[in-house]
């Protein structure tokens, strides 16, 4: 991962990658506080990976993973409805039944079970070639992920049956509390290439060129209906889920040194300041908003 500065973002991905960030602190502020019950997996340090990817994959079929808040909020843009679910309050997507980790709206999915979305995302896949629909379907999937079985059987199907499937891995390198290298054997594109699917990878920082380097490959799915495994290379700055982090402390302090929004923050000092403010202030509102919300009938608060 390079230490160059980053290149200029929109004030449209700048401020999209600080709502995620603001939105998953007020989330732990929030469980720590008592109002969210069961548990949450925030996404810190990973915000950029879907907020590249999601204008170049508008209308297509997205699943979603335990760490989803990132995508739902880069690919559905709606704050509310999601704190709402999380608070069990009316008003939230799945009418405060899904909670944090299981999210249905129009094309976005998740789920919290480890490789639950691949045997489905094909099956979604499969349906879009047989109607003749020029969508594709994308599954965020962590490096944990490749030890679930239901995994390969999925890429096994995709290949043969040419579905048009785009299998994003945040590879954060640990699994909950177990450091990838010690749960993995071999390599991930070692293991792709058994099935004959395409792979790329990527460890950049920087959102553009995260998104630059996804691009014809996301083009390549969707012309020739067939299965790319994408695996970008990222840091996990939280825990694995509330507070249950067991890293060490200088580990912790130097996966901080690669945050994403830092090396903006240092790059790009005024337009991160005012995104920073704008954002602080629309996830406080939010926030406000839903708390205020009676809770929903059924709901899991």
């Amino acid at each position: 991962m390079t230490s160059a500065a980053p290149s200029p973002l929109s004030d449209a991905d700048l401020g999209t990658g600080l709502l995620i960030r603001r939105f998953e602190e007020e989330l732990l502020r929030l469980y720590a506080d008592g109002h969210i019950t069961g548990t949450t997996h925030t996404c810190l340090g990973q915000e950029y990976i879907p907020v590249a990817l999601a204008p170049l994959l508008t209308g297509d079929f997205v699943f979603s993973n335990h760490r989803g808040h990132g995508h739902y909020l880069a690919h559905c843009t709606d704050p509310d409805g999601l704190l709402a679910e999380l608070l069990g309050r009316e008003g939230g997507v799945c009418h405060g039944r899904g909670g944090s980790q299981h999210l249905r709206r129009e094309r976005f999915l998740s789920t919290g079970v480890q490789g639950e979305s691949l045997p489905a995302a094909v099956g979604v896949g499969l349906h879009l070639n047989r109607t003749g629909q020029d969508a594709i379907v994308v599954t965020y999937i962590g490096d944990g992920t490749w030890g679930e079985g239901a995994l390969y059987e999925a890429l096994n199907m995709a290949q043969l049956w040419r579905v048009p499937l785009l299998v994003v891995v945040e590879h954060n390198r640990i699994a909950q509390s177990t450091p990838t290298t010690e749960q993995l054997a071999g390599t991930i594109g070692g293991r792709v290439a058994g099935f004959g699917i395409t792979f790329s990878e990527s460890d950049s920082l920087d959102l553009n060129e995260v998104r630059a380097a996804a691009a014809p490959h996301i083009e390549r799915v969707r012309a020739n209906r067939q299965p790319h495994v994408l695996v970008q290379h990222t840091v996990r700055l939280g825990p694995h889920s509330k507070g249950d982090d067991s890293r060490p402390a200088d580990e912790i302090r130097r996966l901080r040194h690669l945050d994403w929004l830092q090396r903006y923050a240092a790059a790009y000092p005024a337009q991160f300041s005012a995104a920073d403010t704008q954002a602080r202030q629309q996830v406080a509102e939010i926030s406000a908003a839903a708390l205020a919300r009676p809770l929903a009938s059924g709901g899991v608060a």
